[in-house]
């Protein structure tokens, strides 16, 4: 794709859908009250002081085999299928790329968060993300979910838009996301990025890519005071710098926002390109 590359990252829970990924369709499938499900989870965690995404994972591979319900990855990918989505975000993508094109931008879009991958991968929108940076599975030799592969929690999400920024994506190759790399030779700097999320656990890349120069924006669902409130704080703690309602339709305003942004980038690029040579 021509242009030079924009990064939009993405939490998922709460940012591109609603609520929690599990709780769309594994958890009801299942017929276990997520309420009691995360608590469950969560107090694993605080027992054996561990990670609660690790804790997550490990209580649905029991809570399935508890169940007798199989766990291949296609298996998964079906629940993925039955998230629903915030408005407008199935279109999203092809109007954002669009608008990019027109600036001479080329938009890539990915995705980094604490839900697993195995879901994201069944949704309707996973052919528009370059990567998805998401908690996984290890597999067994018949392709079985038998134990988590990777936690991606609050702390580690940072790590993945290094590796945007230096196009380093194979996560076991630590060496290429680790290797001194100058700014002006990293494939999608800071200040090139978007970071869209919807909470506590998205502080670190907000600030991260707030800091770095790039555009943070905390999303909340359309209608709910107490989660607006939240991210307006983030706002008033310079963790962001804006919060709207996570409504992804044409001519809202994230889309009036993420545009401002496109044009703001594309001007900086007009004003810093190199000077033509006289006669070129």
């Amino acid at each position: 794709m021509a242009g030079v590359p924009v990064a939009i990252a993405y939490d998922f829970d709460g940012t591109l859908a609603p609520g929690n990924m599990q709780e769309h369709v594994f958890l009801p499938k299942l017929g276990l009250n997520a309420a009691s499900f995360w608590a469950r989870a969560n107090a694993l965690a605080e027992e054996q002081q561990g990670d609660p995404i690790l804790t997550y994972m490990h209580r649905m591979l029991g809570e399935a085999a508890n169940a007798d319900i199989p766990m291949r990855r296609e298996d998964w990918a079906a629940h993925g299928a039955g998230i629903t989505l915030f408005p407008g975000v199935e279109t999203w993508f092809d109007r954002v790329n669009a608008a990019g094109a027109a600036r001479g931008l080329a938009i890539e879009h990915y995705v980094i968060s604490s839900g697993l991958r195995e879901l994201v991968e069944g949704t309707a929108i996973r052919k528009h993300f370059r990567a998805v940076f998401a908690s996984g599975f290890l597999y067994s030799a018949s392709g079985v979910a038998v134990a988590p592969a990777i936690a991606v929690n609050y702390t580690t999400k940072t790590q993945y838009l290094f590796r945007i920024n230096k196009d380093a994506l194979d996560l076991a190759d630590n060496k290429a996301v680790n290797a001194y790399q100058p700014q002006d030779q990293r494939r999608v700097p800071f200040p090139n990025m978007i970071f869209i999320g919807d909470g506590d656990t998205d502080i670190p890349c907000f600030r991260t890519v707030k800091e770095q120069g790039g555009h943070s924006i905390a999303v909340h669902p359309a209608g709910d005071a107490d989660r607006a409130a939240r991210t307006r704080k983030l706002i008033a703690e310079g963790r962001v710098h804006c919060a709207v309602p996570a409504d992804y339709r044409e001519g809202g305003v994230l889309e009036r926002r993420v545009l401002a942004i496109l044009d703001l980038l594309a001007a900086r690029e007009a004003v810093t390109a190199p000077t033509p040579e006289p006669g070129a």
